[in-house]
């Protein structure tokens, strides 16, 4: 079983990573279920609020998470990613980046990702290129409301549906028809969607 490392931290945006926590721990439709588990990684042991409100005590604090036992980081949103609060998660994403295991950002947490160079070279979104600082992969940002680039996932915070989906298709969570089918009814609302995915 692979760890997905969940970064926790002050003022997280609940609203941005429960999708991906959700489908992870949901063995309903996976390829293989039971092949992750996510455990919840803080820059110390204590618990942290987030945005929402909700206390959250890390599984483990984020000197002591490794790659090398890890399928993915994914790191939410929090007002202190403006203000570099939370750099040495960013630092951790260089680690995982440079081990080879992917990483995944959305909203703030993208500016953290410019800062330590992993978007200078790949295609990237986020809230607007304006947020992301002065990097050398601007003229890489695009439109679109989550983008999937050689491990690195990267997402808007109006866009955690999208987000999901990118970070299940970089872990190959579902078969390709059974996640077309969960997006669909998830963005639409149509039960013509669960039949699909039912019979998927």
């Amino acid at each position: 079983m692979k760890t997905i490392h969940l970064a926790v931290y002050d003022g997280l945006a609940d609203w941005e990573f429960g999708y991906v926590a959700a489908g992870v721990n949901d063995p309903a439709f996976q390829r293989e279920p039971g092949r992750f588990r996510v455990r919840a990684v803080g820059a110390g042991p204590e618990p942290v609020t987030t945005a929402g409100g909700l206390r959250v005590v890390p599984d483990l604090v984020l000197a002591d998470a490794d790659p090398a036992d890890s399928a993915l980081l994914v790191l939410p949103g929090a007002e202190a990613w403006a203000t570099g609060g939370l750099a040495e998660f960013g630092r951790a994403a260089r680690r995982w980046v440079d081990a080879g295991v992917p990483v995944a950002g959305i909203c703030g947490a993208v500016a953290g990702l410019a800062a330590e160079g992993l978007l200078d070279d790949r295609r990237h979104t986020g809230n607007a290129v304006e947020e992301l600082g002065d990097y050398a992969g601007a003229g890489l940002f695009s439109a679109d409301r989550a983008v999937r680039d050689r491990g690195v996932v990267t997402a808007g915070g109006a866009s955690p549906l999208e987000f999901a989906r990118e970070v299940f298709a970089e872990l190959d969570l579902y078969p390709e028809e059974v996640l077309e089918a969960w997006y669909g009814l998830h963005r639409t609302g149509d039960p013509a969607w669960f039949g699909r995915l039912a019979a998927a």
